[in-house]
């Protein structure tokens, strides 16, 4: 099934050009009238929001637009993704959840996505387009083609935090993108009236951009407008914020009972309908063709898509991950190597890896100039013009601009400053990051680093000492990676930059002075490998982070008492090795977790399922845990000490188990 090419447009009244923003405004309405009988008659599944009314905005909007350049949608996008390009066909058969769908029946309605031709997404997270349109537009700044984005939102979503991160972010690194506000006057169930007290105007002056306001309902008013603002972007203008007003026909969701608003007043809005404001400037029997052309189209797609398989159930595990090239361990550093500290492992893994791809670039709050709040980019930002970028302190928009930057093409690492902070960025990480590839049927490539870190022992606090590995690891489709020493933070962060999947990586501020080998300037690290640091018979050790130094220092004290300790530094959270772990387990046939998290449900209590689960046969003795208890870090010195295990708490319970 096919439809019209896209091309890019003038905005000009020329009938022609007309008469094609007609056929696309025509395809949208048609497609969503079909959509909704469809749904109510069971053939589409789950949510179903229509952008019935709408049409002018999207094709408007992207009128101006060419392959190159890119969109982000909303959980109402179906007009958008149309008006990019992308056929109803495959459209169709997503939304009955067919394998032949655009996202192979793993996105459905609200996550339509094909980067291919320029579309990021729509997104069942109000707002999270924002943040991930300012990282394709970042990557459009960096290539400097000229290509532009068109970031949609509600006039909803203006009530959300995302919202204004991003817009200040593309206002302060002078981004090409445009905020395309569908201002249809409801905010699901309630009126703009009752969400917010500024005017777009206003914000946008607060931002320092550029503003208009459109008639929405006016394809050509829309078009013209966006022609205007896409070529002063493609010459280096910085972003505008475009209110184009229209309104909705149908509810929020198919099945909303509508109890907000009266008959009359829909009625009153659809003799503004952007089809009979367009029919109006045409010639009669061309729309009239034009209708017939689009009906058999569209039925045609129906008819396509309900011949269609679902996915075939041995799928299931399809798109959660990108496969990763083959890397072997490297071989031992030589007992000569040069010593170097964790922090310098940092910075020369981040200058090899942005000398060597010109697709690598770093962002933050204060990464560049500033060089880190511990002096780990020092140096990188003079080195390295343009792509090692300071950021305002805005977590999502951060997380979310590598997101959109990673589907653009690059490669970004970014910087979240603590990994308590983490809390303040997750949906960029839960809902976005971890979850695109799958939702798009493995269309959207997420080649991103997130770099943070933490460590108690220093009285910072309940709120910047947390080791959340156990929250990340818990997220399908991200790998979390956490080194204990300065060679492995080298070549872990290295093949974290080059891997294909979103990848946190976890470092202990603890260990920015420790003292280690230097490897060589390739040395790369597997990931989703553990490692057997140290040799034993009689228990197993399975440690990560810093608390494998902690857990050596244990294992050494109890090879003095005849006890022969073997000692595994997991490297990688997720995903786990579980077998480096079981042929440990069946070998000395005990078993103890020691880690930094708090004990309740952490990754210690899934490595004890997992042993209970698949390795209950070789167990001699209870599988234990050394980790704090479930009480948030204490500030105290005295408290602090309590609640965090050490070597002597290690080597107190390897001294237990060893005698059971």
């Amino acid at each position: 099934m096919t439809q019209a090419s896209h091309h890019t447009g003038t905005g000009s009244a020329q009938p022609d050009q007309l008469l094609e923003m007609y056929r696309r405004m025509r395809r949208i309405r048609r497609f969503e009238e079909r959509a909704s009988e469809l749904y109510k008659a069971t053939e589409i599944p789950g949510f179903l929001h229509l952008s019935i009314g709408q049409e002018a905005s999207a094709v408007g909007a992207c009128w101006p637009l060419g392959a190159r350049d890119g969109i982000t949608s909303t959980h109402r996008g179906h007009g958008h993704v149309l008006a990019k390009g992308l056929d109803s066909a495959s459209m169709m058969a997503e939304l009955m959840g067919k394998e032949a769908g655009t996202c192979h029946g793993r996105g459905g309605s609200m996550h339509i996505a094909d980067p291919g031709l320029g579309i990021y997404g729509a997104n069942g997270i109000v707002g999270a387009g924002l943040p991930i349109a300012a990282g394709v537009a970042t990557a459009a700044k960096l290539r400097a083609a000229g290509d532009v984005v068109v970031a949609f939102f509600g006039d909803g979503a203006v009530a959300q935090g995302m919202f204004h991160e991003a817009v200040n972010l593309a206002a302060v690194w002078d981004l090409p993108v445009v905020f395309l506000c569908e201002n249809n006057h409801y905010s699901e169930f309630s009126p703009a009236s009752e969400q917010h007290r500024a005017p777009l105007s206003a914000r946008a002056a607060g931002y320092g951009i550029g503003y208009q306001h459109v008639d929405g309902n006016d394809v050509l008013a829309v078009a013209q407008t966006m022609t205007g603002v896409v070529a002063r972007l493609r010459a280096g203008g910085g972003p505008v914020l475009v209110e184009a007003e229209t309104y909705r026909w149908h509810g929020h969701y198919e099945g909303d009972p509508e109890r907000y608003r009266s008959p009359e007043e829909v009625a009153a809005a659809k003799e503004r309908d952007p089809l009979l404001v367009a029919r109006r400037r045409l010639d009669a029997a061309a729309a009239d063709a034009v209708d017939e052309e689009i009906d058999k189209e569209i039925e045609a797609a129906v008819d396509w898509a309900r011949s269609l398989p679902e996915p075939a159930p041995e799928t299931l595990h399809d798109y959660v991950s990108a496969p990763r090239l083959p890397v072997p361990e490297p071989a031992p550093l030589p007992a000569d190597a040069e010593i170097f500290r964790s922090m310098d492992a940092v910075r020369l893994a981040l200058e090899h890896e942005l000398a060597a791809d010109p697709s690598v670039f770093v962002a933050g709050i204060d990464v560049g100039a500033g060089g880190n709040v511990f002096g780990l980019t020092r140096g990188l930002a003079q080195a390295f013009p343009g792509r090692v970028r300071d950021t305002p302190i805005s977590e999502s928009a951060v997380v979310g601009t590598a997101v959109g930057a990673a589907m653009a093409g690059m490669k970004p690492v970014v910087e979240i400053m603590y990994m308590d902070f983490i809390g303040v960025c997750l949906d960029m990480l839960l809902n976005q990051a971890a979850k695109l590839r799958f939702m798009t049927g493995g269309r959207a490539s997420l080649p991103l680093v997130v770099r943070t870190q933490f460590g108690a022992g220093r009285s910072s606090g309940s709120q910047h000492s947390q080791s959340l590995e156990a929250l990340l690891a818990h997220i399908p489709g991200l790998t979390v990676v956490m080194p204990s020493n300065p060679a492995d933070t080298y070549g872990l962060l290295r093949a974290a930059i080059q891997d294909p999947n979103p990848v946190v990586f976890v470092e202990n501020r603890l260990q920015y002075g420790l003292k280690g080998p230097k490897p060589p300037a390739d040395h790369l690290i597997p990931l989703g490998k553990a490692k057997v640091v140290r040799e034993g018979t009689d228990i197993t050790l399975v440690s990560w982070s810093r608390m494998v130094q902690d857990g050596l220092a244990a294992a050494e004290l109890l090879a003095g008492e005849g006890i022969s300790v073997e000692v595994i530094d997991l490297r990688t959270i997720a995903p786990l090795d579980r077998e480096t772990v079981l042929a440990s387990l069946a070998k000395t046939n005990r078993l103890v977790i020691a880690h930094e998290a708090v004990r309740d449900f952490g990754v210690g209590a899934e490595l004890s399922a997992m042993a209970v689960d698949e390795g209950f046969w070789h167990l001699d003795a209870p599988v234990t845990r050394v980790a704090p208890p479930s009480v948030p870090a204490p500030y105290a010195p005295s408290l602090e000490r309590v609640w965090l295990p050490s070597r002597d708490t290690i080597a107190e319970t390897l001294r237990k188990i060893a005698a059971v």
